[in-house]
């Protein structure tokens, strides 16, 4: 699984949508969306992502449970001081999760991961 912008990688990861899930995106200036299905047998998952980015561009993160609903919500954008995030989800219901990366006027690279928690 594999999208490209203007023939550059945005996203990466073709093996793992059970357990650990780590991803990798790159941006040349241009926007997308990417969605795929993780299982999450737990309640909560652990998150993590860093980019690197020139002064503007956006990277978000949007997971929901297998219910639908929103767990975690978060960006990093190229203007701001911090380059990074971690944590915990919010409490949803375990099963099969969706996670949701957009990257908009993007332009450098970053990673993620997500690991099921509680």
């Amino acid at each position: 699984m594999e999208l490209t912008v203007n023939g550059t990688v945005l996203f990466d990861d073709g093996d793992d949508f059970f357990g650990d899930v780590d991803g990798d995106f790159t941006g040349n200036g241009g926007s997308a969306t990417r969605t795929f299905f993780w299982q999450n047998s737990l309640n909560t998952a652990d998150y993590n992502a860093d980019i690197t980015s020139s002064r503007n561009g956006l990277f978000e993160i949007e997971v929901k449970d297998s219910n639908g609903n929103v767990v975690l919500d978060r960006s990093l954008s190229g203007a701001m001081e911090s380059d990074s995030f971690s944590g915990v989800t919010s409490s949803g219901t375990s099963g099969i999760w969706s996670v949701k990366i957009t990257l908009s006027s993007f332009n450098g690279d970053g990673s993620f991961s997500l690991s099921e928690g509680d």
